[in-house]
């Protein structure tokens, strides 16, 4: 998967977060994955041989839902002239908009992050979404192993996200001799508790990166010679010793050790979307806080450049919540917009609805609703410019959050 599909990855994810809850009465709900080598006239024509074994359906209410998915599932499907190149997944079923008798058939759609594998038609009584969600694992998962004598860090990085999923201190006394104890004598104890520290260090890594995670490369750090004594002495699974792809220098291990680690790395990691977001990000931070930097923030200005076409790359956080609500009054045609939190989008709609038109003072209006990132996204397109979505969970997303959640790298101030 590119590190560049952000935006797609997004809308995957909120299909999924959408999708997951809703629950049909009994096996309503039709879901479709069409691999790209598959005809769109053939799955029209399985959807058609489906519609009609639906019509032995006993109940008239389920029967007559089911054959409605499968109706606006292929009027969906014709809009294609071919699948697309990773597939097309459809979702469509009859859902209760205000308790039992309020069912009404809504249908989705969405190209996946990976190619569909397989053709799979499904009518259930819930979205068959686990399959989208397994497209969503990144393919290259890298464990990170931060190690020095007195502690050790362990994590998982994968796509936009770092996770310290283990830290251990040794226990092991420093290089002093105590309480008259011969030198060789403390050495010898020391050795042991070394060797006991990397014995249980292995324990937790073969948890952690071959029963939990299944990693695609190892990449080990830390300061001093402690990581090249854990490596040579083949204290690591013989798995995860053939995967270590880099051994660092740091100045750190533990947790610290585990976040320089992936700064050090950035090379190694250069096809990892955390290392993408990290560069977006700084960048920004980089121009925002220059005299005349490139970069604006706050979507009144952000909106500003890409309307003036000066917007390069929009940055947004992937909890924003917000949503792009228009109004059309039906009788001038005259547009009125709104952006606003999701959680504040029906009464925004009532209000919107209530107010007179500004031209003809009309009441009546026509209401269509985007997920900001969408209605960024397609103004974007005409400008030329693009859209990155930023992972709110990872340190740079928060520092991205104290500006807004939104913001814009620009070609030129305009």
């Amino acid at each position: 998967m590119s590190k560049t599909d952000s935006v797609r990855l997004y809308k995957v994810r909120k299909l999924i977060s959408e999708l997951s809850n809703k629950e049909g009465r009994g096996t309503e709900l039709v879901s479709l994955y069409i691999p790209p080598k598959k005809a769109i006239h053939e799955a029209i024509a399985n959807l058609r041989e489906e519609w009609g074994t639906a019509g032995n359906i006993k109940s008239d209410t389920t029967r007559n839902h089911v054959q409605d998915a499968l109706t606006k599932a292929m009027q969906r499907l014709k809009l294609y002239k071919t699948v697309p190149d990773m597939g097309l997944v459809v979702f469509s079923g009859a859902l209760p908009t205000n308790g039992p008798g309020s069912e009404v058939v809504n249908v989705w759609e969405i190209i996946p992050p990976k190619p569909v594998q397989t053709y799979l038609y499904a009518c259930d009584d819930h979205f068959r979404v686990e399959y989208l969600r397994d497209m969503l694992r990144d393919d290259k998962v890298f464990g990170l192993l931060a190690i020095d004598s007195s502690d050790v860090g362990l994590g998982i990085l994968s796509g936009g996200s770092l996770e310290i999923v283990d830290l251990m201190t040794s226990g092991i006394s420093g290089k002093t001799r105590k309480g008259g104890q011969s030198a060789r004598r403390y050495e010898r104890g020391r050795e042991m508790e070394l060797t006991y520290f990397f014995n249980r260090v292995s324990e937790h890594t073969t948890r952690t990166f071959i029963d939990s995670n299944k990693i695609t490369g190892l990449i080990v750090g830390g300061p001093g010679p402690t990581k090249d004594e854990f490596l040579k002495g083949e204290y690591l699974h013989y798995e995860l010793q053939k995967k270590v792809v880099a051994v660092l220098d740091l100045g750190y291990s533990g947790r610290e050790g585990v976040r320089e680690l992936v700064e050090k790395a950035s090379d190694i990691l250069k096809d990892v979307r955390l290392i993408e977001e990290k560069r977006l990000v700084q960048k920004f931070l980089g121009e925002v806080n220059r005299q005349g930097g490139l970069a604006v923030y706050g979507l009144p200005r952000v909106m500003e450049a890409l309307q003036k076409a000066s917007a390069e790359v929009v940055l947004v956080s992937d909890d924003l919540e917000l949503v792009a609500i228009e109004a059309v009054c039906k009788k001038c045609r005259t547009q009125k917009s709104q952006t606003v939190p999701t959680s504040k989008k029906i009464q925004t709609r009532q209000d919107m609805g209530a107010a007179p038109c500004s031209s003809c003072g009309a009441t009546e209006y026509e209401f269509s609703e985007k997920d900001l990132v969408d209605a960024l996204e397609e103004i974007a397109f005409q400008g030329g410019a693009k859209v990155e979505v930023v992972s709110s969970g990872t340190e740079e997303g928060s520092m991205f959050k104290t500006f807004g959640g939104i913001a814009a790298l620009l070609r030129y101030r305009s």
